[in-house]
């Protein structure tokens, strides 16, 4: 267990389901994505994320595809894979029942849309640390799930529960990060889940990212967090100033299209996202590939 703790020291990247222009799933690219994150040195990936779009896969595709990525990474780095519901014994079920061979942990967000209180979210995730093989790794985003995950519950549940072994914190609120990474029992976990302030957090004791911006720009952010793991606040500050605009254009119209459009340019895949998601605008879009052009 230390050693995986270990290398999830620093940037992981959510990474993207390519899609062809049918809208299938493109498996040649998801073989040049892995490839090309590796290669730029990142530390691990995250699969079948939000960045994902998890939600929108069947559940053969969602079965496939994760086969698809344990074959290109061929064990080079850690594997995550997203798993998550807000039915509890449906997700408990499911974990048990699923094939996870390649993967080193499970991110699994809270639950959504039913907002429960911090002891059912307490039991929620305890039912699920006991019920899986591989370890878990927490999720927090209330901006997506309308459910905040508490410090003091995020604490409690590692000092209770063995298999859990951090948190993707995603929610942008320094306060509740510091006091995330002055509580946490030692080696747990405490992995920022936002581009802009994850160097800041990791100067300030986090551990690393799970990173949307690393799928298009892997060296130059593994270069940031390393910066920041090593101390070096002024190489930190220097690298996120060039990279800050190319930040906000890959949020402006949201997550995963802007990474998308990013990607397509570079022909690492298509631009093609499912419904309700879309592509990002003709402005943006172009905005994009003469930032990309310019600067990367």
């Amino acid at each position: 267990m230390s050693n995986l703790i270990q290398s999830l020291r620093g940037t992981g990247v959510a990474i993207i389901t390519p899609f062809k222009s049918d809208f299938s799933i493109d498996y040649v690219s998801i073989k040049k994505l892995v490839e090309f994150v590796i290669n730029g040195g990142i530390n691990y990936i995250v699969v079948q994320g939000t960045t994902g779009e998890s939600s929108t896969l069947s559940e053969n595709e969602k079965i496939e595809s994760r086969k698809a990525f344990v074959e290109a990474n061929a064990g080079r780095v850690p594997l995550i894979i997203g798993i998550g519901s807000n039915y509890t014994e449906s997700l408990v079920r499911y974990i048990k029942n699923s094939n996870l061979d390649g993967f080193s942990a499970i991110l699994s967000v809270t639950p959504y849309y039913n907002k429960p209180t911090q002891e059912g979210l307490f039991k929620h995730y305890s039912l699920i640390a006991k019920s899986s093989k591989i370890p878990i790794i927490l999720y927090n985003v209330p901006g997506r799930t309308s459910c905040s995950l508490e410090p003091k519950t995020t604490i409690k549940l590692a000092n209770f529960n063995k298999n859990i072994i951090g948190i993707k914190e995603a929610k942008v609120d320094m306060d509740q990060m510091n006091d995330l990474i002055k509580n946490k029992p030692k080696n747990f976990l405490i992995i920022s889940g936002d581009d802009d302030t994850a160097p800041v957090s990791v100067l300030n004791g986090a551990d690393g990212v799970i990173s949307v911006a690393a799928g298009v720009i892997p060296g130059l952010f593994s270069n940031v967090i390393n910066s920041a793991l090593s101390g070096d606040k002024v190489k930190t500050d220097k690298i996120l100033d060039s990279i800050k605009p190319f930040l906000k254009l890959l949020f402006d119209e949201g997550n995963p299209s802007g990474i998308k459009a990013a990607l397509s340019s570079k022909n690492l895949c298509k631009n093609k996202l499912r419904l309700p998601l879309m592509p990002v605008s003709n402005k943006l879009d172009n905005k994009i590939k003469k930032f990309i052009s310019e600067n990367l």
